[in-house]
């Protein structure tokens, strides 16, 4: 509310009246009870804003036997060893595997699995299957097969940008597993060559202690 005072008053030492000069005080009170009844309403009404996260729904395991192993060929497997300082390493196959490196940008690990997808379909072809999306429709699926295997030093961000890159690159089978004891080691000295046996593979896909 806003109230006029008076100042002043009466006559000047001639004796003439002189005008009385009027002042305006604003009372705030009111503003200040509805800015926090405005405040109070829009903590109220709004939505705050949720973080965004990605599940992963992991398959349930099962027995795993070497004939499912060995329907899948060397030249169509890519695994990638998720390694500290926002590094991948890669190895394709287990026999006389060579381990790679890069990072994470698109010229860099979106480069490698292209790269190794266009090979996988010029040696082998695609699979045909049922589009979901679509159903009565059939898509072609690439038969590469993506092993993915976090090591202790990797950030779950970088997990999170490897299966992005798995649906960028339109990757339709890949699986995250254990690192081994082989692979860390492959990492470590990769002069030394990768020494991983079926049996052994078996054990990682299993998440058996070695």
């Amino acid at each position: 509310m806003a109230e006029i005072q008076e100042q002043g008053g009466g006559g000047g030492k001639d004796g003439k009246a002189r005008s009385k000069k009027m002042s305006t005080k604003v009372d705030l009170t009111a503003m200040v009870d509805l800015a926090f009844l405005l405040i109070t309403f829009f903590m109220l009404t709004t939505t705050l804003s949720k973080p965004n996260i990605m599940p992963i729904i992991m398959p349930e395991k099962k027995d795993i036997n070497e004939e499912d192993l060995e329907a899948t060929k060397e030249s169509q497997v890519l695994t990638l060893l998720l390694g500290g300082n926002d590094k991948v390493y890669l190895y394709e196959g287990i026999t006389n595997a060579v381990l790679d490196s890069t990072d994470y940008s698109a010229e860099g690990l979106r480069a490698k699995i292209l790269d190794k997808k266009d090979r996988v379909k010029a040696e082998w072809g695609e699979d045909e299957k049922d589009d979901p999306k679509n159903p009565g429709q059939k898509k072609m699926v690439s038969k590469l097969n993506v092993i993915i295997k976090p090591t202790k030093e990797s950030r779950y961000k970088n997990l999170v940008d490897t299966f992005d890159e798995m649906k960028i690159c339109n990757i339709g089978r890949y699986v995250m597993l254990d690192i081994s004891t082989q692979e860390e080691n492959f990492i470590k000295n990769p002069a030394s060559g990768l020494q991983f046996s079926v049996e052994d593979q078996l054990k990682a896909a299993k998440g058996v202690e070695k």
